[in-house]
This record gives structure tokens, sequence and C-alpha cells, in this order.
């Protein structure tokens, strides 16, 4: 085993995490981190040779790179299965002992939202990601990721306080 494949192997654990947390099925989690190793190690080439990559190249860039690799993927599914909806849930999982009451709720509030803006509070908080290397992942625009992960937060905010599906209170009004 090379290098690359090392780190591959070491990173796996960190994909499955991530996988799971998009996808909030075990056996769909692993059926994204097997493809998105097979088209790393298909495409390794382009690994060692992407140019001007924000997280620089190498080692460093491996995870995100990856995890590009994986949102690709992960959008592909969705569109083949023309599931891109705003109401894409997760299903329920079973909550292990430690605190399930807790980790149950953080998990439905999670399915709850919709694809992208998942997408993003997994990148930022869960993978510690800035928003300019979450955007690159996400090949969208610094200021996209900004505002969905404002709405993210805000949802799961809603979500926890007991606040469910409602609509929040508009902060505009209209004047005359």
């Amino acid at each position: 085993m090379d290098g690359f494949d090392r780190q591959l192997v070491a990173l796996a654990p960190r994909l499955r995490r991530h996988a799971r947390g998009l996808t909030g099925d075990t056996t769909l989690a692993d059926d994204l981190v097997q493809d998105t190793l097979e088209r790393a190690l298909r495409y390794r080439w382009r690994f060692r040779l992407r140019p001007g990559a924000l997280w620089g190249d190498g080692a460093d860039g491996l995870l995100p790179w990856l995890l590009t690799l994986m949102h690709r993927l992960r959008l592909n599914h969705l569109r083949k299965k023309d599931l891109v909806t705003a109401t894409d849930t997760l299903p329920d999982v079973a909550a292990p002992a430690a605190d399930p009451g807790l980790r149950r709720d953080l998990l439905q509030a999670l399915g709850q939202l919709p694809e992208a803006q998942r997408a993003v509070l997994l990148l930022v908080s869960l993978e510690q990601f800035s928003y300019a290397e979450a955007a690159q992942v996400l090949e969208v625009p610094v200021g996209t990721v900004m505002s969905r992960l404002a709405r993210a937060r805000e949802h799961m905010r809603r979500l926890l306080d007991g606040g469910g599906e409602a609509a929040a209170p508009s902060v505009l009004q209209r004047v005359k």
C-alpha cells in the first residue's frame, strides 16, 4: 500500500461519519463511502494535479477533495432518484444508550433540514471547515454557505425548541 492508499484508509472513519450525517442510514452511508473511495482511487491522478486548490496540494487537501467527491456522488444519486426536495428527510435512527433523548432529537432535527442546509451544517459544524473550504467542497459561493448555515442553524433552533416546522415569525412588515 502506498501513502495515498494509507491516507484513504485513515480518513475512512471520518468519511463514514460524514456520510452517515448526510444519509441517516448506515447502509446508504457505507455505499456512499465505498463509491467515494472507489472514485478517489480511480481518479487519484486528479488529486495530485489539482492546481490552485484553496487548501493546497498534497495530503492536507485530501479530506476536502474526498468530501467534494462524496457530495457530488450524493447529489447525483438524489438527482437520479428524483429526490431533491425541500422535504428530503432522514429515516428514524435508534439512539445509543448515552443520553438517547438528546441524540434522537438532534438526529430528527438534522433529518428535517433541506439537503443543502444539512450539507453546509455538517461541513462547518462537524468537520470544522472554514466557510471558504465548505464553499469549495460544495462548489458554491462563500455567501451561499453563510446564508445556508444561518438558515440551518435557525431551523435547528426552532426544531429543538419545540417549534416544529412552524414558520418563523417574519421580521419584515408591510408599512404604508
